[in-house]
């Protein structure tokens, strides 16, 4: 991103995972290889992974059917809910220190909005982490809106789902830019017009990364 674009862009549209919450793919990896997915590194990856999860996260099958289909992954129908959902729940590490500041101050200069590809489990126990937390009710308060792929049953790099995010809050594309860190999900938004930025560092680092790019 140049500084030129920096000042054109009045929106900011950013993902959660590695972007401000960190998640650790390895340790899920590493969950599910112990739950018996001997594949699991195949099974669910950063960049690809089995059709389960992209239902998930679009709602189009319920906590019960995702559990389904994990025993029938590990070939172990006495997998628990607990031990399921603890191995699903595994990569999320949290957020670092001073991050939701660092949003409410980019909120004070742009238009800001979260768009994340997310899932009942995951949503339900990252609210629960914010309260314990931070004693905040969800994220709302830090974007203009927030927008959630399960609740939309549409998920990232769809075309669709930007789109839709555009439409709703009659973003200008070309003044929008969207920040990621899966290159996929970049290619996705640039269907869509958007400026984009792909998140390469720790989420620590977003104010950094935010103050290189001339935002802050």
């Amino acid at each position: 991103m140049e500084t030129v674009l920096a000042q054109k862009i009045k929106n900011i549209i950013f993902d959660y995972g590695n972007v401000i919450f960190e998640i650790d793919f390895k340790k899920a990896q590493e969950a599910l290889l112990q739950l018996g997915i001997d594949n699991s590194p195949e099974f669910f990856a950063h960049k690809s992974h089995h059709q389960l999860f992209n239902d998930f996260e679009t709602a189009a099958i319920s906590p019960s059917e995702f559990r389904a289909g994990i025993r029938k992954a590990a070939s172990n129908n006495d997998l628990t809910d607990q031990e399921i959902d603890d191995a699903w729940n595994s990569l999320l590490i949290g957020v670092p220190p001073g991050i939701h500041d660092v949003l409410l101050k980019v909120k004070q200069k742009y238009r800001t909005f979260l768009l994340s590809n997310n899932n009942e489990t995951h949503y339900n126990y990252i609210v629960d982490y914010l309260k314990k937390e931070f004693g905040m009710d969800d994220n709302s308060e830090l974007f203009e809106k927030a927008y959630y792929s399960q609740q939309m049953f549409l998920r990232k790099p769809n075309v669709e789902i930007f789109e839709q995010v555009i439409k709703e809050n009659a973003l200008d594309p070309n003044e929008t830019l969207f920040i990621d860190d899966s290159p996929q999900h970049i290619e996705g938004a640039k269907l869509a017009g958007l400026h984009t930025l792909l998140m390469t560092r720790h989420p620590k680092e977003l104010e950094q990364v935010l103050t290189d790019h001339h935002l802050l």
